[in-house]
């Protein structure tokens, strides 16, 4: 694998949702040795530090969803300069509402694929949501539908076309979610695809309808993994993937030579064990990018 200036740019947001911690998630990674892990690996790391994000206890209702917007554009004007220079952006969460600012900033300029790894389809709108959190709402607010606010972040009108987002994981839909998300045209590999499946098929086929789009963005959910692999997350869901099952489809799609930005996102250490969640979204992300076992 060609080797990379690789961009790390932490995100210590947990406005979209109610249970704290998953802020503390970018420094748990950087604790973990993500640097110097992708150092070893022969790239060039610049770890750019945090974006600045507002204390969640001041910031209720109606002024969460402006503290959420304000954050998402201020990731996107920042990885927008990372897209012009070419730069592989790798984005430490926080909750998964960072990812309508990174994908926003990836799409800009050319169409873009995106492989969202996810217990959750994120797919909610505030009509369909039972808890009203925005971490459950960034692919609706990506593909046009949703708070207006939370649509135009970057730049007006929908970032992406259902067809080019490819689900893997999926395994826990609220009621209107799931029926918002049958006619959408996103491509959703659940946890039954893979079971049957198996992972190398999936991932395959996975790249092949995204096979028109030169580039990739991976946002990949910490929580899309069973919780007896990775405990500490925002929103823990049992049946996940395993520990090979993951590795395996970071390593195919880094294969690919196709992905440019990455996100994880829901590390949260205050349910962890030793850290040892960060420690796999490290190995995770070394996988992703050139880590092989020959």
């Amino acid at each position: 694998m060609n080797k990379r200036t690789i961009r790390i740019i932490g995100v210590p947001m947990d406005l979209g949702q109610n249970r704290r911690g998953v802020d503390m998630g970018p420094s748990a990674a950087r604790y973990a040795g993500l640097q110097a892990r992708l150092e070893r690996l022969g790239h060039t790391v610049h770890d750019e530090g945090n974006v600045p994000v507002p204390n969640p206890e001041e910031e209720g209702g109606a002024k969460r969803l402006q503290a959420v917007t304000a954050v998402c554009q201020h990731i996107f004007t920042i990885a927008s300069d990372c897209v012009r220079q070419g730069d592989f952006t790798l984005f430490l969460g926080g909750d998964h509402s960072i990812s309508m600012g990174t994908i926003a900033a990836a799409a800009q300029r050319e169409p873009v694929g995106v492989i969202w790894i996810d217990a959750h389809a994120d797919f909610n709108t505030s009509e369909t949501s039972p808890s009203g959190n925005i971490h459950g709402m960034p692919v609706a607010a990506l593909v046009g539908d949703g708070d207006e606010a939370l649509v135009n972040i970057g730049y007006p009108g929908r970032k992406l076309q259902p067809s080019h987002i490819v689900q893997i994981g999926i395994r826990d839909l609220d009621a209107g979610e799931r029926q918002r998300l049958l006619p959408s045209g996103i491509n959703v590999f659940t946890m039954r695809h893979v079971d049957e499946l198996g992972m190398a098929a999936v991932a395959r086929q996975a790249l092949d309808r995204l096979r028109h789009l030169p580039r990739l963005h991976v946002s990949l959910d910490m929580d899309s993994l069973d919780p007896d692999e990775a405990a500490g997350v925002g929103t823990p869901v049992p049946g996940g993937l395993s520990y090979r099952e993951a590795h395996l489809l970071m390593e195919i799609l880094g294969d690919s030579g196709r992905v440019q930005s990455l996100d994880i996102v829901e590390i949260n250490p205050i349910l962890d064990d030793r850290n040892k969640t960060a420690e796999l979204a490290v190995e995770l992300a070394a996988s992703l990018l050139g880590q092989r076992i020959l």
